[in-house]
């Protein structure tokens, strides 16, 4: 079941451009290889030594969005890697045109369904963490079973999770933050320093989408937890 809403929308001649240039090299499809293959190793599961040209620890983006918040961030951690997964193309080629502008060389990014490329491709107890900034709130009562944060899926993220690895969950929807809280703090192998929401991380940028919400009045909560 999807977790997301696909967009259509328009490329644009800048991100048509990048896609063109970038895609090739920084970029792949989860469902399809005729539209850039993922390094898999021998094991076929995502070979991120060939990916990132090094080993270091790897951040996974599920929805990056426009890429404002990737982009940021890996530029003021350039000791990690961070693969962004998006399932709306306009938002790709908008990060890897952003990657670009800043030289960075710790961004890769990858099209389509996250779920299913940490469910089939990312090796167990490999992640440094993974980040999951302001989902599809699905607000209407039948929708919340696709939410992204719901126990299933978070077993299955926290299992990609290194041991002291971190889930850091972020929205403005008021009922799906203590949602969120309530399920990520019902996972015997998760622990949450903070007792509870946690403060504003100073390394979380505020993105267009975020301030949006703020000037609605909208309260942004983060969760950040840890695995055991």
């Amino acid at each position: 079941m999807r977790t997301f809403h696909p967009r259509r929308a328009a490329l644009g001649a800048a991100r048509e451009d990048a896609l063109a240039r970038l895609w090739p090299v920084l970029g792949f499809s989860v469902h399809d290889d005729a539209h850039g293959p993922m390094p898999l190793d021998v094991d076929g599961r995502l070979d991120t030594a060939t990916l990132f040209g090094r080993s270091a620890p790897l951040v996974l983006e599920i929805g990056s969005g426009m890429g404002e918040t990737t982009a940021a961030m890996a530029a003021d951690d350039p000791d990690r890697d961070y693969l962004a997964v998006e399932a709306h193309l306009p938002g790709l080629a908008n990060l890897l045109g952003l990657v670009e502008q800043a030289g960075l060389t710790n961004v890769r990014v990858a099209h389509g369904d996250a779920l299913e490329l940490a469910r089939h491709r990312v090796r167990p107890d490999s992640l440094d963490a993974v980040h999951v900034f302001f989902p599809d709130p699905w607000p209407k009562a039948r929708h919340h079973k696709r939410r992204i944060v719901q126990p299933e899926h978070v077993a299955l993220l926290r299992s990609r999770l290194r041991p002291g690895g971190t889930l850091h969950c972020a929205t403005d929807w008021e009922e799906y933050a203590h949602a969120m809280l309530d399920v990520l703090t019902a996972d015997p192998e998760l622990e949450n320093p903070a007792g509870g929401f946690a403060p504003r991380p100073a390394h979380r940028p505020v993105t267009k989408f975020e301030q949006r919400g703020l000037d609605l009045g909208h309260t942004v909560h983060d969760v950040v937890v840890r695995r055991r």
